[in-house]
């Protein structure tokens, strides 16, 4: 066989290998198997393994993630965290509500008690305290509640005083006393001294007095100070505990000298609390009209409500001053995440889990802006942390773009 004879034979045995090789079935593409729950890292969130461990890049342990919805739509989209989970990512919530837009003016402050609100409790007469039933601060006691017991000899005398008015009216007869009014002008000695009407009653019923005198709560509120111990002897008037109403609460910024004529007492002011993810409204209530000596800053106490008691003295929070005039329909800025030339939320559905929503805003300022449309005053959405489920949404459903489409605006 000639070489050209021998280089054709070899050519036409490529091209049949070749011819079978094509019409043989072509490998299927990889697909991902989509888990109804997976296991990832609060650390590392692309780690998905399908069975539960450790992180193979810092060997912290896994955490569990549910999976809600199949593969199209806002379905495909929503994520369901446990509460440990939204604990680790740091994730905040706020409500849609009302805000100023417009420029403000932006100071650190600290949350105290409303001092105009506090209370205090004092002794109404002169003995010694024998036992304390209110011993801790942060209590909450109520009116007609038992603080102490004392012993008092200004108490036993007028408790003597009251028995023995009662005794001389059902065993003297002298037409020419008012029995009656030595008993109430003793009773009146007695409620003065902090008896109530019903240890009174049971002293008359008895005929007998005591030795010690249980002293009852006349105020409300969340104990701040307890001023004795048991053993103390106190005279009238002495301080026993003090008391604070937490349902109204000041909020303390400092501003520099030069800036206090730009505020005034009763201006609007939203106040940012982080810690527990809520913007309240609130007012100026006070300016010192003293400047520090050592800083030269001013005094500025903002009032705010404290309903449902989530709020803390000692709390950090932020006062924003706007100067307009009008609330509009915002959320905050760090809500906000900014794809592909469209503004993004994370909302908190009413099974807990989460969605991703579009929405139309407008321009605002570093605090709040307004939001045109997409959602509605009330909705709770994602205040910090959103970024992190930005991501999970990714790594979920590979930041495809026609997945996209079923999401409501």
């Amino acid at each position: 066989m000639n070489s050209k004879r021998y280089i054709t034979v070899i050519a036409i045995l490529f091209a049949i290998v070749g011819l079978s090789a094509c019409k043989q079935k072509k490998p299927e593409p990889i697909r991902l198997v989509q888990n109804k729950a997976y296991y990832t890292c609060s650390m590392h969130p692309q780690v998905h393994e399908d069975h539960s461990g450790n992180c193979p890049v810092c060997s912290m342990k896994l955490i569990k993630v549910e999976l809600t919805g199949g593969n199209s739509g806002m379905a495909a989209h929503t994520i369901k965290l446990t509460a440990a989970q939204i604990q680790l990512a740091g994730i905040l919530l706020d409500t849609v509500g009302t805000a100023y837009t417009s420029g403000k003016k932006d100071l650190t402050g600290t949350v105290t008690a409303d001092e105009n609100k506090s209370e205090e409790l004092s002794s109404r007469a002169a003995g010694r305290v024998q036992q304390l039933f209110v011993r801790v601060i942060g209590d909450r006691i109520t009116k007609g509640q038992p603080v102490y017991t004392i012993y008092s000899e200004d108490l036993l005398e007028a408790e003597k005083e009251y028995l023995l008015a009662l005794q001389q009216q059902k065993q003297l007869h002298n037409p020419d006393v008012d029995y009656t009014q030595f008993i109430s002008a003793a009773r009146q000695k007695l409620i003065l001294w902090g008896m109530t009407n019903t240890q009174i009653g049971s002293l008359a019923a008895s005929g007998k007095t005591s030795a010690t005198i249980t002293i009852n709560s006349t105020i409300n509120g969340t104990v701040s100070d307890i001023a004795v111990h048991e053993g103390d002897y106190i005279v009238e008037g002495s301080t026993i505990l003090k008391t604070q109403n937490l349902g109204s609460l000041w909020v303390e910024a400092q501003i520099y000298a030069s800036e206090a004529n730009e505020y005034r007492v009763g201006n609007a002011v939203d106040v940012s609390l982080p810690a527990v993810g809520r913007t309240l409204p609130g007012k100026i209530e006070f300016m010192n009209p003293e400047l520090s000596d050592d800083s030269k800053v001013e005094l500025l106490r903002v009032s705010i409500s404290n309903q449902n008691n989530l709020i803390q003295p000692g709390m950090m929070a932020y006062v924003s001053i706007s100067s307009g005039k009008n609330r509009t329909l915002a959320i905050p800025t760090s809500a906000i995440i900014y794809e592909r030339g469209m503004s993004k939320v994370w909302v908190k559905n009413a099974d807990g889990s989460f969605s991703p929503k579009f929405i139309q805003i407008a321009a605002g300022n570093s605090s709040f802006v307004p939001v045109m449309s997409g959602l509605n005053s009330g909705d709770i959405l994602v205040s910090g942390g959103a970024y992190l489920l930005n991501s999970e949404d990714i790594f979920k459903n590979g930041g495809d773009k026609s997945s996209m489409a079923g999401m409501k605006m």
